[in-house]
Order: structure tokens, then C-alpha cells, then sequence
């Protein structure tokens, strides 16, 4: 079984890419307690978490944003410590945070897989939604019709053109 994680001192969860554009694999990172933690995850679901989570900050009362997280890049070595298969979100009104949970994706469903909580401010999430929202939009353009991703190497032409 892969290693859980349980973070409540978030310094902080971005979204970032490895790889050339059509080809890119999407992460989930969090820096926490001196641990430097990477999780593997979809292109889509980096932006339903981005919606999702910028949905819930709306729904919310008005509090002190606090200062965002300034750096949001990626940091090195990326070491993929499992990867996502279900996302869950939460609000402790008490403590006013928002709680992200990640489970791992397991092949077997007789095997618990591994999960990671992380802890976050309303400004880390803010931050977080914009970070998302910016990488999943810097990948390949969507075709105009059909809303696949168009291929440069194909002149940006897409099949559903026949």
C-alpha cells in the first residue's frame, strides 16, 4: 500500500504539468511540514476540482482572505507519490478552512488504497482554483466544433471537419 498523507499546515498546494502540450501529466503538489508531496491526477479533474472549489468559496461568507501563497510553480524533484482516483472536499466552519481529501486509485477493489488530506486557507484555495484554471487553459487549443484538442502538427485541423 501506498503511503497517506495529513497535512494541516499547508504552505502550498498547487497544480502543475510535466511534459509537452498533448502529452502533459497533470499533478497535484503539496509543500507541508518540510514534506514535498506529488500526486498524479487528470487533466479533467484538475478542472471540475478548480469549479467545484470555486463554487464552494462562493457559497461562503464573507472573511479575511489572508495573504495567497506568492509562488505557485512546481517545485523539483517531482517524484509522483501515487496517483488520484477520487477527490473529496469539505468546510470546517469552526476553523474556517477548507479540507481537500485525495484517494488513491487502487486497480483491485479489495485493496485500500492510500489517501491525502490537506488542510487549506480560503486565500490557498483561491489561489489554488486560479493556478488550476491557468494550466488546464495552456494546453492544446479545443477544435470550435467539436471542443477536442486540436493538434499543431495537423495544422490545428481536426477530423470533425470532414
Amino acid at each position: 500500500m501506498s503511503e497517506s498523507f495529513h497535512f494541516e499546515a499547508v504552505e502550498i498546494l498547487t497544480v502543475g504539468t510535466l511534459g509537452p502540450k498533448g502529452q502533459r501529466v497533470f499533478y497535484l503538489q503539496c509543500l507541508a511540514e518540510g514534506e514535498l508531496v506529488s500526486l498524479k491526477f487528470e487533466k479533467q479533474q484538475a478542472a471540475a476540482l478548480a469549479e467545484y472549489l470555486d463554487r464552494i468559496l462562493g457559497q461562503l461568507p464573507e472573511a479575511g482572505e489572508g495573504e495567497p501563497p506568492a509562488d505557485l510553480d512546481m517545485r523539483e524533484p517531482v517524484v509522483e507519490a501515487w496517483t488520484i482516483g477520487s477527490l473529496g472536499i469539505a468546510y470546517d466552519e469552526h476553523a474556517d478552512r477548507v479540507i481537500l481529501v485525495a484517494e488513491e486509485l487502487v486497480e483491485d477493489e479489495d485493496t485500500a488504497g492510500a489517501s491525502a488530506r490537506f488542510t487549506l486557507s480560503r486565500a490557498q484555495v483561491s489561489a489554488l482554483v486560479a493556478r488550476a484554471r491557468a494550466v488546464v487553459a495552456s494546453g492544446r487549443p479545443p477544435c470550435p466544433y467539436c471542443l477536442r484538442p486540436l493538434e499543431p502538427s495537423n495544422g490545428d485541423w481536426c477530423p470533425c471537419h470532414n
